[in-house]
Formats: structure tokens, sequence, C-alpha cells
């Protein structure tokens, strides 16, 4: 085994460890992207339960990517399905690059991680099932069609108690 493969499952372990004592994270899921290709036809969802309709959380999206990604920014379109079937819709940007084009997030290898603000302060107002759905919706520059984005890994969603 190389050092730098050594390195990234420590890594990966430290994480895993320190998330899994984080009291504030009240859900956390990721799901894999297929050969880490995020193409346009892509739905990533994440079904979780809401007892507590009174204190407000935070909702992320996490954003698993290496040095194949080739954007410097990241749009897309979620959806948050409520228990009785109201329906929330955004269109978000997130920046995922310095001006250079050196990846933004955390990570000690080529993996970096984005924890990306997705609701802030959000008060579940009926208990039950919800389930958020996230789709990419990229382009390049002149055109109109949707690009498939290489290098993403995986892509998460977690709700955190406010501090």
């Amino acid at each position: 085994m190389t050092k730098s493969s050594k390195l990234f499952l420590l890594s990966v372990f430290l994480l895993v460890l320190f998330e899994s004592c984080d009291s504030s994270i009240e859900f956390i899921d990721f799901k894999s992207v297929s050969n880490t290709t995020w193409t346009t036809e892509d739905t990533i969802s994440f079904t979780f339960p809401i007892k507590d309709t009174i204190t407000p959380k935070n909702l992320f999206l996490h954003i698993r990517n290496n040095n194949d990604y080739e954007f410097n920014n990241l749009f897309v379109v979620t959806k948050l399905k409520f228990p009785n079937n109201q329906v929330i819709i955004d269109t978000l940007q997130y920046e995922m690059a310095d001006k250079n084009g050196k990846l933004l997030g955390d990570g000690l290898s080529s993996i970096k991680e984005s924890k990306l603000f997705y609701k802030e302060n959000k008060v579940f107002p009926v208990s039950g099932d919800y389930t958020v759905s996230v789709y990419q919706a990229m382009r390049k520059q002149g055109e109109i069609a949707s690009t498939n984005l290489n290098g993403v890994s995986e892509i998460g969603f977690s709700i955190e108690k406010r501090n």
C-alpha cells in the first residue's frame, strides 16, 4: 500500500470518526456517483424523517470531487418534497474552485469535500418523511445542452441542529 493511499484511508477514517461524534448532526447520507461522472440524467435523492416541527435546522449538500472536476462553479436544482406532497424547487450556484482553478473544500488528498449551505434555519412545518432530490444543471459556455460532470464521486445531504 502506498503512502498516499494510507494517508487517504487515515483521513477517511478520521472524518467518519469526527462526524459520528458530532451531536449536532441529525441526518447524514451519501450516494456514490457511477464512474465519478454525474450525468445530466442522474437525480440523487435522500429521504429522511422529521418529527420536530418547531426547532430550526440547517440543511447542507456535500459534494466530493477530485481533480477531474473542470469547472470553478456548480449549478444544481433541488426539489424538497413534503409529506403532504408540497414541493419547493430551488436553483443554486456554488463556488467549487478558486480563481486559479484550485479546488475548494476539505481533504488531504486529491479528493475534496465541499459542505454547501442548502437551507439555513429551516423549520419543517409537517412531521413525516421528506425527500430532497438534487440534479446538476451545468452547461459549457456557449452551449445549450447540459454537460456531464467528471470528477464527482459522491453527493451527500445532512441536517444539523443550529448552534
